[in-house]
């Protein structure tokens, strides 16, 4: 059985207490690894190896050379490719073709585009009057923060956990990753890619474990801690931003959703159920950015119902190497539980449901696995329990509506504001909808079709600060003003 050990300083450990965890497969419930668990002594240590290396070697390291590793960080992620596609498809359940298509690459590319990033940010400059007409010359220049906290999720474990170590690294900081219990191996395979590259020690750092009383909570309480990145719930986050007031450091927070999609009467209609299918059902269901309420327009909602139910009646469940398999598991048990809840109390609450609601019936070989439906329900009240709290499975809820203005209320009556989907062919009305819905990022005709450059985060209830291109230096990096008097 794989050993899973915390990575500190350049060594992989297991912890002084000798507490470790189980590390279960989301599609049959075996245990496939033993996961040391990091207890305070870790963390302490971890952060002290970051403080070491943030204040020594990889301090002095110029941008050029910084960039350099990083080019050969992901250059060895692509080497490896096959590892970390194994590694992923082993925690999280997912069919292959997700792994290798999307996930994976994008693990590596974020090391690529955010060392281009730091390489041609500009800083600003000015010219200032000062009363003796010589003048004065205003100057920024950024600085990294120091040590970051990255607290990762479960859903698509190795493409966000990079996404904060990728531009971290890139302006000079080090970091303690935490990644999910749930999904530990990725983010302990990057430290042999960090070895193996010449990463100097203490720059990445890794401790395994829960959250509360364990070692999320000893990281984001820790002092030496600069700033705090995290993607999760909104409940953790809250959490999380409470350690954060302890020393007024900063925190990047992407959370929650309720998403809406918006598909108009004019819309490609083929185009359109293919896109609320995906961004409805993808890593079964399980994206933050996913969508969990759709909004129809009247005179072709009977008809989308029934193509996208048809879709779904074509999933086919099992195994992530299983080349004919297009859906896979829940993360675990615990939150299948969660989201079977959801399914019970849709119903309790007058759902009409139009495919799914439970488990389905496996192999003998994966009946003990986190399996349950896609699932499509109509003729909910807005107020429905479902239609307000986030439910991050396989389902959605389809609604009709009539008019621009009421699908616009429709979409942002949610605490949450983390995206959208529109689906027109008028690009007009696409605009003018687009400019009205209150969230991070909407998409027109698409849906997670992402340029790492552009700015990415949630308003309301949804996150705080925006990652990506230089918007990820913002949080990574201080800016600080210099004034020359001539």
């Amino acid at each position: 059985m794989q050993q899973i050990k915390n990575f500190i300083n350049g060594e992989f450990v297991n912890a002084e207490s000798g507490k470790s965890f189980d590390k279960r497969s989301p599609t049959d419930n075996r245990v496939i690894a033993q996961v040391s668990e990091a207890g305070r002594t870790e963390v302490d240590q971890a952060v002290a190896a970051a403080r070491a290396a943030y204040n020594g070697e990889w301090g002095s390291y110029s941008m050029e050379k910084r960039v350099e590793l990083l080019y050969a960080v992901a250059d060895e992620i692509t080497r490896r490719f096959d590892d970390f596609v194994a590694a992923e498809m082993a925690d999280t359940g997912q069919p292959k073709a997700v792994m290798t298509h999307a996930f994976v690459p994008r693990g590596a590319a974020n090391f690529k585009v955010f060392a281009d990033v730091i390489k041609n940010v500009p800083n600003e400059s000015f010219q200032t009057t000062t009363p003796d007409g010589k003048g004065a010359l205003n100057y920024s220049t950024r600085v990294p923060k120091g040590v970051v906290g990255v607290i990762s999720p479960w859903n698509a474990p190795f493409l966000l956990m990079t996404w904060k170590v990728g531009p971290a690294l890139a302006c000079g900081n080090t970091v303690v990753v935490k990644p999910s219990e749930e999904t530990p191996m990725t983010t302990a395979l990057l430290g042999e890619v960090m070895n193996a590259v010449g990463i100097p020690k203490g720059v990445f750092n890794v401790v395994h474990g829960f959250g509360p009383d364990s070692t999320g909570e000893f990281l984001t309480h820790h002092p030496d801690v600069d700033a705090i990145t995290f993607t999760g719930e909104t409940r953790t986050g809250t959490a999380i931003m409470k350690a954060a007031a302890e020393g007024m450091r900063d925190v990047s927070f992407e959370l929650g959703g309720k998403n809406a999609g918006i598909v108009f009467a004019d819309s490609n209609f083929d185009e359109a159920v293919e896109g609320i299918y995906r961004s409805s059902f993808l890593n079964s269901g399980q994206v933050c950015l996913g969508t969990e309420r759709v909004y129809v327009e009247r005179p072709i909602f009977d008809k989308f119902v029934a193509a996208l139910k048809s879709k779904v009646e074509k999933v086919k469940f099992g195994r992530p190497d299983d080349a004919a398999a297009n859906y896979g598991p829940l993360i675990s048990h615990e939150h299948q539980g969660k989201v079977l809840s959801y399914y019970k109390k849709a119903v309790e609450e007058g759902a009409t449901v139009v495919i799914g609601g439970g488990v389905p019936d496996m192999p003998a070989d994966l009946a003990d696995g986190a399996w349950v439906e896609p699932t499509i329900w109509t003729g909910l009240a807005e107020d429905a329990t479902v239609m307000k709290e986030e439910v991050f499975g396989p389902c959605c809820h389809i609604a009709p509506f009539d008019d621009e203005q009421e699908v616009i209320r429709l979409a942002n009556d949610t605490a949450y504001g983390l995206s959208t989907t529109v689906w027109t062919t008028d690009l007009t009305c696409a605009h003018r909808v687009a400019s009205k819905i209150e969230v991070g990022i909407t998409w027109i005709n698409s849906w997670f079709l992402r340029d790492l450059r552009t700015a990415f985060g949630g308003s309301k209830q949804s996150g705080i600060g925006r990652e990506g291109g230089v918007h990820s230096l913002e949080f990574y990096t201080e800016t600080r003003n210099i004034c020359i008097k001539l």
